[in-house]
C-alpha cells in the first residue's frame, strides 16, 4: 500500500542551552510580580499603622479633655468664693464708692463774711464748690457768695488744712452762678460731662458740704427723676425771664450742698447742686442741678468777660390775647431809653406778634429767640399800634447787669 511505503526520516535532535533556559526563565516576571506584592503589603500596614495612630490620639484626647474639664470644674467651683472675696477686698464694684473718693477731693467749702477778718473760729461754711482747673478756679453758686466781701475756701484735704482766701472772677445772677479764684497750683480738678447723654433713671451722685465743714465731703446718692426741667427766672429790672435747662433728683440737695457737684457713675460733673432753683418747690425728694453743658457756656463767658453778655430789647412786656382770640403776642408796658427798641421806634401799648420772622404767642417764646442771637444782631419784628401792623428792625444791645 501507499501508505506502508511511507519514507520515515528521522527527525534531527540539538542540543538546548541549559543556561539560556535558565536565563528564560529568571526573566519571567515572576520576581517583578513578586516585588509588587511585597510593596503592597507594606504599604496597607502602613496605612492601618496610621489609621490606628489617628484613632487612637482623637480618643485619647477626648478622654484627656473630659477629665482636664471635670477637674477644672471642681477646682473652679471649690475656689470662686475665695477669688471673688478677694476681689471684692481689694477692689470696690460700688460705683458710687469710686465717684466718692475721686470727685470729693474736687469740692470745696465755702464760708464768707463781710469783716475784713474772718477767724477760723467763727467760720460757719454756707456753701460749696468745684475746683474746675488745677490753678485754682472754683465754680459755685452766686447765692452762696452774694451780698458778702470776703470768701474763704476749704479743701478737702483735713480739717487741719489752712482756708485760702478767694476772689471774685466774676457771676451771673440770672443763672445763680459765680467763679472764685484761690492762690493755689496742682489742685485736684473735676472732669466736667456731657449733659446731653444724661437720661432719666440714670444714677445721679451729689457730693457737697451740708451744714457746714463737720459734714464736709457728704455724700448722697439716687437717680435723674427729670431731665431738662424748665426753670424761669425773671430779672426784675427788666422783667425779662430767663429759661434754663435743669435735672431733678431725688438725692438729698441739702442748705450747703449748693455749689456742689452732681456727678453720674463715671465721676463726671453732669450738674451743679442749687438750692435756690428749687426753693419754689419745697418738695422732699425733689433736688435740682443746673446742667452742666448750661455752666459750661456761663462759665466760660465769666472767665472771659468777668461776666456773662446777653442781648437785650430794653422793653418790659407782658402776654397777650386780643378778646376775640385773632391776635396773640405780647403787650408792650414798658421801653427803655438808650436801648434797641427806643431806638427803633417802637412805643408802649404795641402789640409785638412777630420777632425774627416767628409769630409770638407768648413772651417765653421770644426771650427763646433772643437767647439764640447776640449783642448786635438786628431782628425784624412786627407789632401792631392802633390796628395796624407796623415793621421795625432792632439793634440787640447789651443786658445791663442785675442782682435778681
Amino acid at each position: 500500500m501507499k501508505d506502508d511505503n511511507r519514507i520515515i526520516k528521522e527527525v534531527e535532535w540539538h542540543q538546548i542551552n541549559t543556561k539560556e533556559e535558565e536565563d528564560l526563565r529568571g526573566k519571567i516576571k515572576f520576581r517583578k510580580k513578586n516585588r509588587r506584592y511585597i510593596f503592597i503589603k507594606i504599604c496597607k500596614g502602613m496605612i492601618f499603622v496610621l489609621i490606628a495612630a489617628f484613632s487612637g490620639g482623637i480618643t485619647g484626647g477626648y478622654i484627656a479633655s473630659k477629665i482636664y474639664s471635670n477637674e477644672m470644674n471642681t477646682n473652679n467651683s471649690s475656689s470662686f468664693q475665695s477669688d471673688n472675696t478677694s476681689k471684692n477686698t481689694n477692689n470696690s464694684i460700688n460705683p458710687i464708692t469710686k465717684v466718692a473718693g475721686a470727685v470729693s477731693q474736687c469740692v470745696v467749702g465755702i464760708n464768707n463774711s463781710n469783716d475784713s477778718i474772718l477767724g477760723d473760729e467763727s467760720s460757719s461754711y454756707s456753701g460749696s464748690g468745684i475746683i474746675f482747673k488745677s490753678d485754682g478756679y472754683i465754680v459755685t453758686n452766686y447765692h452762696v457768695i452774694k451780698d458778702t466781701s470776703r470768701h474763704l475756701v476749704k479743701l478737702s484735704n483735713g480739717k487741719d488744712s489752712k482756708p485760702l482766701n478767694a476772689s471774685v472772677v466774676g457771676y451771673d445772677a440770672m443763672s445763680d452762678l459765680a467763679v472764685l479764684k484761690v492762690d493755689s497750683a496742682n489742685l485736684p480738678a473735676a472732669v466736667f460731662g456731657d449733659s446731653s447723654k444724661v437720661q432719666v433713671g440714670d444714677t445721679a451722685i451729689a457730693i457737697g458740704n451740708p451744714l457746714g465743714e463737720e459734714f464736709s465731703g457728704s455724700v448722697t446718692a439716687g437717680i435723674i427723676s427729670a431731665i431738662n426741667r424748665k426753670i424761669r427766672i425773671q430779672d426784675p429790672s427788666t422783667g425779662i425771664t430767663t429759661t434754663y435747662n435743669v435735672f431733678q433728683t431725688d438725692a438729698a440737695i441739702n442748705p450747703g450742698n449748693s455749689g456742689g457737684a452732681l456727678c453720674n457713675e463715671s465721676g463726671e460733673v453732669i450738674g451743679i447742686n442749687s438750692l435756690k432753683i428749687g426753693a419754689n418747690e419745697n418738695v422732699e425728694g425733689m433736688g435740682f442741678a443746673i446742667s452742666i453743658n448750661e455752666a459750661k457756656k456761663i462759665i466760660n463767658s465769666i472767665m472771659k468777660n468777668g461776666r456773662v453778655i446777653r442781648p437785650y430789647l430794653g422793653i418790659q412786656l407782658e402776654n397777650y390775647i386780643s378778646e376775640d382770640k385773632k391776635i396773640k403776642g405780647v403787650l408792650i408796658k414798658q421801653v427803655k431809653d438808650n436801648t434797641g427798641a427806643a431806638r427803633a421806634g417802637i412805643k408802649v401799648d404795641d402789640i409785638m406778634v412777630e420777632f425774627d420772622s416767628v409769630k409770638l404767642e407768648s413772651k417765653s417764646e421770644l426771650q427763646d429767640i433772643m437767647d439764640r442771637h447776640k449783642v448786635g444782631d438786628i431782628i425784624p419784628c412786627k407789632v401792631i399800634r392802633n390796628g395796624k401792623t407796623v415793621k421795625f428792625s432792632v439793634k440787640l444791645s447789651e443786658r445791663p447787669p442785675s442782682d435778681s
